[in-house]
């Protein structure tokens, strides 16, 4: 069973503290602390905020890294020419398991982000702002903060402020979905790519960023550039705040100067001294092996230059105690099952990638492997949001990272290696994973092979060689509950049933794909992998 990361966990600093200024006083900087640590704050306006911006080099920090001075002149811009007040927005929807940044700056700096968005806001002249957040403490602390300022969504205010909750779910932090959700509508991306900067939330140019960059602005805004490029590189200023788990003795969040060697960062959290490989940029992020981490420095530039990613500044090593293609299959179900059902891509090509690299730990060879290979490739670039292109960037660069490991999976019988389950993901509780918590079972003394299950869930069933179904039971997402249930109705020999599935299922040896019962051979567990 994988493990999961507590909302906040240890914060640690390298150098001094910009954005963690405090935290070694208090757990919550209140307003009358955070003023205390900070001082106040005085407004800027648009275009030297925009300069401002410039002049640190400050990107989004939510994984993207776009240019913020860019995208706030682009709602400036657009607000002008259509004569309409622009909305700000804070994205505070860390929803990956190995991403905690966020929620620890919400939980323990709240004010610090609200400075940063509150700048903006009176920069552009908006008269909204909405906060988008998907935990229970993140909610309680924003609303909280919110309140210690006066701040309301009461008509007649000046600014009009409130907290939108959504579920905890991979893709309602996807920018078009946390607007979605702000009109009434579902936290799920649209499907048509519209930028936030054009039209956002009630249609009006919508500033959106997250909440660690709005940080950031705050921090910059008060010490001046100059004095903010003192720390960290000069092509990229100031600190990052990363997310340290995995194969660590202590999971933490850090915050670093940008150029301080990763393999210090990793020390710091207790990562063994040779693993077999680093993610980051979390599970839309890129591997880099022991050699390659060991020489890398933290920062945007440095990561993309030797094959890795920045992303959302999670970091996560792997000892080698473990099967490196047994972890990422769990984490490549649970990217299947975050999917929010919309488009074929998504919903059909990642449970289809999961099911490819099920295949190869499973003895199919170098035909399961190229099939893998092109199913990741078919899903890029024709999503409605980036969920299926960061899960295949993820598949296509465990393949590219652990080569030795392939071969023993492809051409032999596996690297001998149990999967300890070291990456982190949500809880086994059905509302963590986006599953319905129900499984879609096939009574073999029933089926007659008509197939009708696989062309109505193609996600869930497949045909296997004989024209049988190749699934003997698989969990029904969220999202896939109507076609399943249209599914069992349509059973010509009712053999399909949903089930209730078990409320947990005890830890033990893992290889996570779904349950394979092909015709005539004993069952193979595989095991649920989330």
């Amino acid at each position: 069973m994988n493990a999961s990361l507590p909302d906040v966990p240890e914060v640690r600093v390298v150098g001094l503290p910009l954005l963690t200024s405090g935290f070694d006083l208090v757990e919550r900087l209140d307003l009358a602390m955070h003023l205390k640590v900070h001082g106040p704050l005085e407004p800027i306006a648009g275009e030297q905020l925009a300069t401002l911006a410039e002049q640190i080099s400050l990107r989004g920090r939510g994984g993207a890294g776009f240019p913020f001075a860019k995208k706030l002149r682009a709602v400036a811009e657009a607000a002008i020419r259509r004569g309409v007040r622009p909305v700000v927005v804070i994205n505070g929807s860390e929803d990956e398991p190995a991403c905690r940044k966020d929620t620890v700056l919400i939980n323990r700096a709240p004010h610090l982000i609200l400075d940063g968005a509150l700048l903006a806001a009176e920069a552009l002249g908006a008269r909204t702002l909405v906060v988008g957040v998907t935990r229970d403490s993140t909610e309680a602390s924003m609303q909280a903060a919110l309140a210690e300022r006066g701040l309301s969504n009461r008509r007649g205010s000046i600014l009009r402020a409130r907290v939108q909750r959504n579920p905890v779910r991979m893709v309602t932090g996807e920018s078009s979905a946390l607007v979605r959700s702000a009109d009434g509508g579902p936290p799920l991306p649209p499907g048509r790519k519209v930028r936030t900067s054009d039209s956002g939330v009630g249609g009006a140019p919508t500033l959106l960023s997250n909440a660690e960059t709005f940080a950031q602005l705050a921090v910059a805004a008060r010490i001046g550039a100059e004095r903010y490029r003192r720390t960290g590189l000069r092509d990229e200023p100031g600190t990052v705040l990363l997310t340290l788990s995995g194969a660590v003795a202590r999971p933490m969040v850090v915050e670093a100067p940008t150029g301080v060697p990763l393999r210090y960062v990793l020390q710091l959290a207790g990562a063994p001294p040779l693993p077999q490989g680093v993610l980051t940029g979390g599970y839309h992020g890129k591997w880099l092996d022991a050699v390659t981490a060991h020489d890398a420095v933290v920062s945007r530039a440095s990561l993309e230059a030797c094959g890795g990613a920045l992303g959302a500044g999670a970091i996560l090593p792997l000892g080698p105690g473990t099967c490196p293609l047994g972890e990422a299959l769990h984490v490549a179900n649970w990217l299947a099952a975050e999917s929010a059902g919309q488009c074929g891509p998504c919903y059909l090509g990642l449970p289809a990638a999961a099911r490819g690299l099920a295949d190869v730990l499973d003895g199919g060879g170098p035909t399961a492997l190229e099939a893998l290979r092109e199913v990741t490739r078919a899903v890029k670039r024709r999503g409605a949001c980036k969920h299926p292109d960061g899960s295949a960037a993820f598949l296509e660069s465990t393949i590219a990272a652990f080569t030795d490991d392939l071969a023993a999976h492809v051409l032999g019988d596996g690297c001998g290696r149990p999967v300890e389950g070291v990456l982190p993901l949500h809880d086994d509780s059905p509302q963590g994973q986006g599953s319905s918590g129900r499984k879609l079972a096939v009574d073999w003394t029933l089926c007659q092979g008509h197939g009708l299950c696989a062309d109505i869930v193609p996600e869930l069933i497949q045909l296997g060689p004989d024209g049988f179904p190749a699934v003997a039971e698989a969990a029904v997402p969220r999202y896939s509950e109507a076609r399943a249930q249209r599914a069992v109705r349509r059973c010509p020999a009712l053999a399909l049933r949903i089930e209730e599935a078990p409320a947990a299922i005890p830890a033990q040896a893992p290889s996570p794909g779904l349950p394979m019962l092909p015709r005539g051979r004993g069952r193979r567990a595989l095991g649920s992998g989330r």
